[in-house]
């Protein structure tokens, strides 16, 4: 398993001297500051893999930049409308582009209008230390009461609506201001955001599109795309729903098992793959990760080892990102799975045996209490989070070697 870093390009807090020192072997990026849907060049993505390659007084960093994290699908493909076809060619532009740079491994995902969504960037937690949160009943608020999206008390039971209006009423300004920005914080690290107007306008848009017609379009895309991939050695892999329910009245395609499975089959190749993300995934108690990681391994391209703590039983509930070891997800299983898919691809002589793995997200601790980085992205609680996973995979292959 190799063991990857997400950094955001020069202006990322977490500089590439620190993931040296975390003990990093390759980095995730993406050029955030290219509007989505254009063309990534080979002058900017070689700008990307020199930045990587150096340290901050000009020595080699010894690294490399191993895994696109993301090239963004545009809402115009996924809901197919204005320009798709032509943003479809960019992406294929892209691709070969990316390909020609030597660069493999491509993440995205098909959320509609945002990405990641949550309620606080930095709860705190009773040790001092601060992590992100998904609160239903204050995402219930803002949908209600702030967005005031049309149709939006259809999808709240009469006791959350209760809770909702209470707690949106005990709210200072300054909370539902935040409140607002963090749940339409957008894509991290991209040049987008969205005004609470221009998510009103998306939602719009959407109101023809169903979870058929969404994963249709998914379809679609991946037809075109998956044959220039699989052609260039490229391996694509779909990040699931964050959180893996629907939101805002929009269709969620990639939150289960099962849907993963409709979009594998239906562009069966493999270059069509997955990226696996414990803590997306794991914010649904019906979702069984190491099974789907012993299921699906030979379309794992990627994975993101988080965990997050549920705090109902239910399948659309509040979560909040706990440390790597002591969510609900069982880690240790979920490795043990990634590194046995890791020996049947040995086994087969694939070349792409081993699996690059990120320490996703992490709690803020110590010295990233000051440093606010990108929220998600501590130094030292993904540093952390890194070592414990080290030590869980030195541990089964020590077991596995006796």
């Amino acid at each position: 398993m190799k063991q990857t870093w997400r950094w955001f390009g020069p202006k990322d807090l977490v500089s590439i001297d620190d993931t040296l020192q975390a003990g990093v072997q390759g980095i995730v990026s993406a050029l955030h500051h290219v509007p989505t849907g254009a063309v990534w060049t080979p002058e900017e993505i070689a700008q990307r893999q020199r930045e990587i390659a150096t340290m901050k007084d000009g020595s080699p960093s010894g690294i490399a930049w191993d895994v696109v994290e993301s090239l963004p699908v545009s809402e115009d493909i996924k809901k197919q409308r204005g320009d798709w076809r032509t943003h479809i060619e960019s992406y294929k532009t892209s691709l070969r582009n990316l390909a020609e740079a030597g660069i493999e491994v491509i993440c995205y995902n098909f959320m509609p209008v945002l990405d990641w969504t949550r309620t606080d960037l930095a709860w705190r937690r009773p040790n001092g230390a601060t992590c992100m949160r998904f609160d239903l009943t204050d995402f219930a608020a803002f949908d209600l009461f702030i967005l005031q999206r049309p149709g939006a008390e259809d999808d709240f039971d009469d006791a959350l609506r209760t809770a909702a209006r209470d707690r949106f009423d005990g709210m200072s300004e300054a909370r539902r201001t935040e409140l607002a920005k963090n749940v339409v914080f957008g894509l991290p690290g991209a040049a987008e955001s969205f005004s609470l107007d221009d998510v009103r306008q998306h939602i719009a848009e959407y109101d023809k599109i169903d979870e058929d017609r969404l994963r249709a379009h998914l379809i679609d895309f991946l037809t075109e795309v998956t044959p220039v991939a699989e052609e260039l050695g490229l391996r694509l892999c779909c990040h699931p729903d964050d959180p893996p329910v629907p939101l805002l009245g929009l269709p969620r395609i990639m939150s289960t098992e099962a849907h993963y499975a409709a979009v594998m089959n239906a562009v069966d190749s493999p270059a069509n793959g997955i990226t696996l993300c414990s803590g997306s995934l794991g914010a649904r108690p019906d979702n069984d990760l190491p099974g789907i990681m012993d299921r699906w391994g030979a379309r794992v391209h990627f994975l993101h080892l988080r965990n997050v703590k549920r705090e109902t039983g239910d399948i659309r509930g509040s979560f909040f990102e706990d440390e790597h070891l002591t969510g609900d997800t069982d880690m240790v299983a979920l490795v043990a799975a990634a590194l046995r898919e890791e020996n049947r691809r040995k086994a087969e002589g694939r070349a792409d045996w081993s699996i690059p793995f990120r320490p996703d997200h992490g709690q803020d601790i110590l010295d990233d209490l000051g440093r606010k980085a990108q929220p998600g992205y501590p130094s030292i609680g993904r540093l952390k989070g890194l070592a414990e996973l080290r030590g869980v995979i030195a541990g089964l292959q020590h077991a596995a070697a006796q």
